[in-house]
């Protein structure tokens, strides 16, 4: 399986991740004027050559209106972050020059301030990229938007983001989603992310590195701080890397094929960079986590919703069987199939949703075969079809939601659409 692992061992931030996605590909050049052809609204990528540390790399520049962004990420108007600039001080040399007034005036063009109703009009209606890639980056702008409401305090619907600001933030999300899609990537690992150390200094006081959005973000996810001062870790770069990642913790085995290197600005003793692999992983086995509880109390209702949320969480599986109980009461089984990474956060879950007092852990082999998603062009239009390969034999089944979408244009049933694919 196609796969790609994110070594964050100097945190993560969208035009990081770029550059280094960038580097997988055998003619950058190319690649970056598909990007400058998106479409996005006013935004140039210029790729430069940067060496941290003796180590050559990509460092990805993205222009808004001709004008290098200094803070590529973006929360609520009152807490401005710059991307990866890792010093983090909001009133020093570009970060605090602008105020955060609603109406100033920089670079010489006038800044609004954008909701995420506008977001979703420019990433559908403006950006010319798959309508996968347009899910995945709005996906992305949910994980932060919930975190800046959070941390904030504030819905959702209430958080509006700084439009140029936010502007080069569209530009790295949809770039590293552009490019991994590009790539044909099918499995993401990540490493524990090192999210940087000491204090954030913003427009209302000190707050505490990660700043509370990215906290927010990767919570259930492994991080760590260390002896490097600064934000390492954005909230584009955590949100990214949330949406996208199966896993975090050690590099699965992998052949290896390509190597890249994502750069920041600023040197340290340690080289400023993303690192990733591109490679095949062998899925055919593989270790998950199977967790048991009986219950003989709780209604189809109440049973329905906790398989709901226990899906959100992130299991893989969840089914429920029938089974008799102490006092000869029926009642049901429920099993639930996770990664390792989030059997902590499984496990609150069910006793959150569930009447149980006790849950079984078993540790599960699976023999699973080779997946890859494909777009096939038909006479009805381009429908995705997953093909799952493997142990001498090949399945091929069309996407449910392609299929059902082709029937309500054409006002067919779901088997007339069938016959037609097959």
């Amino acid at each position: 399986m196609r796969s790609l692992y994110i070594d964050c061992g100097m945190g993560a931030a969208g035009d990081m991740l770029t550059a280094a996605l960038l580097e997988l590909f055998p003619n950058k050049e190319k690649i970056v004027e598909e990007l400058n052809g998106l479409g996005i609204p006013e935004v140039e990528f210029i790729q430069e050559k940067s060496v941290k540390c003796g180590i050559v790399g990509t460092h990805m520049k993205v222009l808004v209106h001709g004008d290098e962004e200094e803070s590529a990420d973006f929360h609520v108007h009152e807490h401005h972050h710059d991307d990866h600039d890792l010093e983090h001080h909001h009133d020093h040399e570009h970060e605090n020059e602008h105020e955060h007034h609603h109406d100033h005036d920089d670079h010489g063009h006038h800044h609004h301030h954008t909701s995420m109703h506008d977001i979703e009009h420019i990433v559908r209606d403006h950006i010319h990229i798959p309508d996968k890639v347009k899910d995945d980056v709005l996906a992305i702008y949910h994980i932060i938007a919930e975190a800046e409401s959070a941390a904030h305090g504030r819905p959702v619907e209430e958080i509006h983001f700084h439009e140029v600001g936010n502007m080069d933030a569209v530009a790295d999300i949809t770039a590293v989603c552009y490019l991994i899609y590009k790539l044909g990537i099918e499995k993401i690992y990540v490493s524990p992310v090192h999210v940087g150390s000491g204090k954030v200094k913003c427009a209302h006081g000190i707050l505490p590195v990660p700043a509370p959005a990215t906290a927010h973000i990767l919570q259930g996810i492994p991080f760590y701080g260390g002896a490097i001062k600064g934000e390492l870790c954005t909230p584009t770069g955590a949100a990214i890397l949330k949406h996208f990642a199966v896993s975090f913790g050690d590099m699965p085995v992998m052949t290896t094929e390509k190597i890249g290197y994502g750069m920041g600005k600023k040197d340290f003793d340690a080289a400023n960079c993303v690192r990733v692999m591109l490679g095949e992983t062998d899925v055919k086995s593989d270790s998950i986590v199977q967790l048991q509880c009986n219950m003989d109390d709780m209604t189809g209702e109440e049973t329905g919703f906790a398989m709901e949320m226990l899906f959100k969480a992130g299991a893989r599986e969840v089914f429920t069987e029938p089974v008799g109980m102490k006092k000869n009461r029926p009642g049901i089984m429920l099993t639930v199939l996770c990664d390792e990474s989030i059997k902590e956060d499984i496990i609150k879950a069910i006793f959150k949703y569930t009447t149980t007092i006790g849950i079984r852990e078993f540790a599960v082999n699976r023999y699973v075969l080779d997946r890859r998603t494909e777009t096939v062009e038909t006479e009805l239009g381009p429908v995705r079809c997953k093909i799952s390969s493997g142990y001498g034999t090949e399945k091929k089944k069309y996407e449910y939601d392609d299929i059902a979408k082709i029937a309500k244009e054409k006002d067919l049933s779901i088997d007339q659409v069938k016959r037609v694919l097959k």
